[in-house]
């Protein structure tokens, strides 16, 4: 994880938020882009000792997955990952080249492929999509709490 602050800042850096970036360049990333993930929320719980459970780590996985493989496949160029623990979610950001707005399909069993966005807002409290200059930013939020039921201790990390 990227540090942006001496060890006495550390208070105000997570009251701020916490956040990491990196730019991918081909399909072959796709799985750093998803260690990168797990490693910022192992950082998070272990060093600033925020609870995440292992159902927290595959749901922002899968999204960095999904969000990743579609600005591989669909956009030139690299694309920039960005996640942000803040207030209790984490959001998951990817940037690209790419103007055109991603399709948002309706549910269809039936169809083969293209179920990525299907996917992502079916597990994330929020998704944005927004043009920017150059490009496009796909923004999503998740929330770093599981849900009350069980023993959440079992679950963590």
């Amino acid at each position: 994880m990227d540090r942006v602050a001496a060890e006495g800042d550390i208070a105000s850096l997570v009251s701020s938020g916490l956040s990491v970036s990196r730019a991918f360049e081909g399909s072959e990333e796709i799985g750093a882009a998803r260690d990168l993930a797990r490693s910022f929320l192992t950082d998070i719980q272990a060093v600033h000792g925020t609870p995440v459970s292992v159902r927290v780590l595959s749901t922002v996985q899968l999204v960095v997955s999904e969000l990743v493989t579609n600005a591989r496949k669909y956009a030139p160029g690299p694309c920039l990952l960005t996640l942000e623990a803040r207030g209790g979610t984490v959001d998951v950001t990817v940037w690209d080249s790419e103007p055109a707005l991603p399709a948002i399909l309706p549910a269809d069993p039936g169809r083969i492929g293209q179920h990525g966005l299907e996917i992502v807002m079916a597990v994330c409290q929020s998704l944005h999509v927004q043009r920017e200059p150059v490009g496009k930013r796909i923004t999503t939020a998740i929330s770093l709490t599981d849900e009350p039921a069980g023993d959440a201790a079992d679950r963590r990390l």
